[in-house]
């Protein structure tokens, strides 16, 4: 567990309202760039548990990747730098080729039954150039 990080939902969902006018935001969106690789070394980090996997059928609206709850979220950034993939980044930091996953990682709170907190897996992490190409598959040259 983070010390000195831990929040309630309810305290980070005040704290991110009040930079946002009312609007309950998350920090960290998971994007595309997780898609199909699924690793879950940001789950092993995550001291709230708020990190979750798709386990319902229509693969179309919710694509095989991770995705972070908003209400449960504090805001405390130890996911991002564990993804070898680089698909994490703070809500305000997200490329524009990925803006349509930040509503996405949204969605899942209507549909809450279809998901489960995902489980840390040991993968074998990418090569750089797996990276690069996956960043090139999405139209990312970041």
């Amino acid at each position: 567990m983070l010390r000195g990080l831990q929040r309630t939902p309810r305290e980070a969902n005040q704290k991110r309202s009040e930079f946002t006018h009312g609007e309950p935001r998350m920090a960290y969106i998971i994007t595309r760039l997780c898609r199909d690789c699924l690793d879950t070394g940001c789950v092993a980090v995550c001291p709230v548990d708020c990190i979750y996997e798709y386990t319902g059928t229509d693969r179309e609206a919710f694509p095989n990747q991770l995705y972070i709850h908003p209400d449960e979220c504090i805001d405390c950034g130890a996911c991002e730098p564990e993804c070898p993939w680089q698909a994490i980044f703070e809500e305000v930091s997200v490329p524009e080729v990925f803006k349509d996953d930040t509503p996405l990682n949204y969605a899942i709170m209507e549909r809450m039954s279809e998901f489960k907190v995902a489980q840390h897996q040991k993968k074998e992490h990418p090569t750089a150039e797996q990276v690069e190409a996956n960043k090139a598959k999405w139209g990312w040259t970041g």
